[in-house]
């Protein structure tokens, strides 16, 4: 049986406090009056029977209560949120065929369960879903071997494309755990030039006029992730990357860029003569995962992240 007191809004407008240490902003995300939210808080504390902010505190801060409680809450929160996207997943058995690519930021969390949705939508369909770099995709997308691709924006003019934008992804820097001058000790690790990603990270360190010895290229996310946490040196990646690598974060800090408040955008992308209510649907499908599988773990572990991450209309 469920406590009485504890309310779906409860532990929304919980999650949101914890995530930002603020009234005002947890009623901004929630949508509620600050009042509200206060009584929101109160209400729950009420129900578990103990405190789970630090009241007296500015920021407000978790207490020990509050963090044990919070990831209990964050896992309902998540559970709903899928349960919601697979009823609302639309009815996908007309299609004679369906064929999807994504960049493989997606691998650990977020592809597995979009092909499972997609898979159990298709009741009569060849359904072909593949992973592959951001050019790449581009590429198949303009032979009309993909629908539907999942990628970054390249940031060029698309002819005959039409992008739903799904979230905008900010540049990071991330350091060996405890590296604090890492940038000064420690060089450089690139990703590899022949990626998006790598041109994009390139083309902001020239803007700032910042130049580094180029000493390692990786073309491998994971393989870069790792010399991090390793100690050999520092990268630029995106919260997206950064929670993909999840089994190195023992080891590795997360800071804002050195190159600004800059990101890239992750976009849903199909051809005008195939745009409508499938991909619409598809991307309204695509952003509610990645909100309970990516964007709302990154930013209650990373809260300073808070206005950067985030789902896009």
């Amino acid at each position: 049986m469920v406590m009485k007191g504890l309310t779906l809004r409860g532990l929304e407008v919980f999650e949101a406090l914890a995530r930002t240490g603020s009234v005002a902003q947890a009623a901004e995300i929630t949508g509620l009056s600050q009042p509200s939210v206060s009584q929101q808080l109160r209400n729950l504390e009420k129900a578990v029977g103990t405190d789970l902010v630090d009241h007296a505190r500015r920021p407000m801060r978790l207490t020990q209560a509050g963090r044990s409680f919070l990831a209990r809450a964050q896992a309902v929160l998540a559970e709903l949120q899928m349960a919601q996207s697979e009823l609302t997943v639309m009815d996908l058995g007309h299609l004679a065929t369906l064929s999807v690519g994504l960049i493989d930021d997606f691998d650990n969390d977020l592809t597995p369960r979009l092909a499972t949705l997609l898979a159990e939508s298709l009741t009569r369909s060849k359904f072909k879903l593949i992973t592959l770099p951001s050019l790449d995709l581009f590429e198949e997308l303009e032979a009309q071997r993909l629908q539907l691709v999942v990628s970054a924006h390249s940031g060029e003019v698309l002819e005959g494309v039409v992008e739903y934008p799904l979230v905008r992804d900010p540049f990071i820097l991330v350091t060996p755990k405890g590296a604090e001058n890492a940038m000064q000790d420690l060089p450089f690790l690139r990703y590899a030039r022949e990626q998006l990603i790598s041109r994009q990270i390139e083309a902001h360190l020239a803007r700032q006029q910042l130049e580094f010895e180029e000493r390692f290229e990786i073309g491998s996310h994971l393989a870069l992730m790792a010399m991090v946490a390793r100690g050999l040196g520092w990268a630029i990646t995106t919260p997206l990357g950064y929670m993909r690598a999840a089994r190195f974060h023992d080891g590795l800090e997360a800071h804002p860029a050195p190159i600004g408040d800059v990101s890239r955008t992750i976009s849903l992308f199909t051809r005008t003569d195939w745009s409508g209510q499938v991909p619409q649907e598809v991307a309204g499908m695509m952003r509610r995962l990645m909100g309970s599988q990516i964007v709302d773990p990154a930013l209650a572990q990373l809260p300073w992240l808070n206005n950067r991450l985030k789902l896009m209309s």
